[in-house]
């Protein structure tokens, strides 16, 4: 595999996330963007420069594709892994899996049929032929690992092979989960939903929900009070291109309870006409 143009910048393989103050901490009600956000920086005054403006009925999807995927970032990853209906695995990343719902617990994942060959992926063909499939979400320790299941191999060729990750035994659903992964969900097809263009009948994508029927957590990223450390878990994420992000840091900001907040909002709200 080649190395890309910043090779030479040795990872930094120390667990590095920390928790800091949020951006503004003396933010008031009615400020808006403060105006030193940075210093020796103005995020205010980024506006001077304008703004570039795209009609995306008028773009090809093949030039969408990189402006969304840099634009909405960052974006959670994982592996999914399903088998066909003749027991064939496959294991696949995927670079947008989101959390729907709690009650029920549902994530989404989504599916673009290829434009010029109108194939769709194995992964959406298993788990809309067996109902089921699982969700391991990545971590930096295994990055490589996982990237390499992307591959454009095969259908033959088992991505869990040539990733050398393991399988772990699903208890629900016969599709297994990744081992390495900290987090595993066991799901079943909830919905699918296929997405048109608009004004025809052509699919482009379809959209799948998966029930979470079962979460393996590991014991050693969970905090006291049941939830996972992020410091622990070291989730990786995906931009634009080819690049991932880690976690570096991260801020805590309480939702306001109104009670706290309502005499400062009424007495400074403009008198009504």
């Amino acid at each position: 595999m080649g190395r890309n143009d910043n090779s030479g910048r040795p990872f930094n393989s120390a667990a590095s996330f920390r928790v800091t103050d949020p951006p503004n901490p003396n933010w008031q009600l009615r400020q808006g963007l403060p105006d030193d956000v940075e210093p020796g920086k103005s995020w205010k005054a980024e506006e001077e420069k304008g703004w570039k403006t795209w009609d995306l009925s008028d773009i090809s999807p093949r030039e969408v594709y990189p402006l969304l995927t840099s634009c909405i970032v960052p974006r959670p990853i994982a592996l999914v892994s399903s088998m066909s209906s003749d027991g064939i695995p496959n294991l696949a990343p995927f670079r947008g899996v989101f959390s729907v719902a709690h009650n029920p617990p549902l994530l989404s994942i989504s599916f673009s049929h290829a434009v010029r060959t109108g194939k769709s992926k194995d992964t959406k063909e298993n788990i809309l032929a067996t109902k089921e499939f699982t969700v391991s979400i990545m971590s930096e320790p295994f990055i490589e690992a996982a990237n390499i299941t992307c591959v454009d191999a095969p259908a033959d060729i088992d991505e869990w092979d040539i990733s050398g990750l393991t399988r772990s035994t699903s208890i629900d659903v016969r599709s297994p989960w990744v081992k390495e992964s900290a987090i595993g969900f066991e799901c079943e097809l909830f919905h699918s939903y296929e997405i048109c263009l608009p004004n025809s009948s052509e699919v482009t994508n379809t959209l799948v929900l998966g029930l979470i029927k079962r979460a393996h957590v590991r014991e050693s990223v969970l905090t006291a009070s049941g939830t996972v450390d992020p410091a622990k878990l070291r989730a990786v994420s995906r931009l634009g291109g080819d690049m991932y992000a880690r976690i570096g840091e991260g801020f805590e900001l309480a939702r306001p309870p109104w009670k706290v907040i309502r005499d400062q909002v009424i007495s400074g709200a403009p008198e009504s006409e």
